[in-house]
């Protein structure tokens, strides 16, 4: 039995489908009632949230977890109190864990590697069977450049010339559901990029080839990056956050391409040409209520 975290996010939803493509029972742990009812497939749902997880009866039905919440300040507080509720419930399900590439570096500042680290360290602490996720920045976060793109040709982002492994959601997802249905993974760390490294000027050009159209990339400075961020409601926590992904990303800590995608899976992992060609029209034509991903 696998319980799903984090099921309505853009990976956790995907899983939520490869799981119910490979007829895999799941089920997903929503905070909202009406949130179940959007799952792909017949999947099973349980209202529950970080801090207010299922009681030990329910979790103790779970032989696999796939915990993943989103980037904010209580994160890792709140997924240590889920980590020590399944602890609590004397079963020891194998945990997989989403946690951003760079978490396993010890020198890393950036505060969103520090939550997942702090994380980690608790859940080695627990002596849990688990498993680390590691993506590198994904591509869906590319569609906060779709306003810009169609009115200017232009991508802004505070990035300089740095480079890193964009992976679409849908490859980590496919990696979560192999190592939530198969042996062997214990105490891995996969470290999830696409095929190649690519810049924000690389981006931009195959933007201009997938679209027919000609794009260019600028280099935001961190300050007005900042401003355009709380303008658009972002707190001045992720905004932070924000920032200090994109100084290491800019330092050159961020470009890495690995096979760990690949090799769990068997398949490829996608090219940013071909997530762009499947997102086309939120390109293009986006619906009014199109969400504004982080990074």
């Amino acid at each position: 039995m696998i319980l799903v975290t984090g099921a309505t996010g853009k990976v956790g939803y995907r899983l939520m489908e490869a799981l119910a493509d490979t007829g895999t029972e799941a089920t997903a742990m929503v905070r909202v009632e009406a949130k179940g009812a959007d799952l792909p497939g017949a999947a099973k749902h349980i209202v529950a949230s970080f801090d207010d997880p299922p009681p030990a009866e329910v979790l103790q039905s779970f032989d696999r977890v796939f915990l993943l919440s989103p980037a904010h300040e209580e994160q890792a507080e709140l997924e240590i109190l889920f980590i020590d509720a399944l602890v609590a419930a004397g079963h020891r399900p194998h945990v997989v864990k989403v946690a951003a590439n760079g978490f396993q570096d010890p020198d890393c500042d950036v505060r969103i590697m520090r939550s997942h680290r702090q994380i980690a360290a608790h859940l080695a602490g627990t002596d849990l069977p688990a498993t680390y996720l590691a993506p590198s920045g994904f591509m869906e976060n590319l569609l906060a450049a779709a306003e810009s793109i169609r009115e200017e040709g232009m991508i802004y982002a505070p990035a300089g010339d740095g480079k890193l492994g964009f992976i679409a959601a849908s490859d980590v997802a496919d990696v979560a559901a192999r190592v939530l249905t198969s042996a062997g993974h214990e105490d891995a760390t996969y470290v999830l990029t696409g095929p190649e490294s690519l810049g924000y000027a690389d981006v931009a050009a195959r933007v201009s080839a997938v679209f027919g159209r000609e794009v260019g990339y600028a280099d935001l400075p961190p300050e007005r990056a900042r401003e355009q961020w709380l303008a658009g409601g972002v707190l001045p926590w992720e905004a932070e956050g924000r920032l200090e992904v994109f100084d290491w990303i800019r330092r050159g800590s961020a470009d890495t391409v690995t096979a760990d995608a690949p090799e769990v899976t068997g398949q490829d992992a996608r090219r940013v040409e071909d997530w762009l060609s499947e997102f086309r029209a939120a390109f293009l034509s986006p619906p009014p209520d199109i969400p504004r991903p982080g990074f």
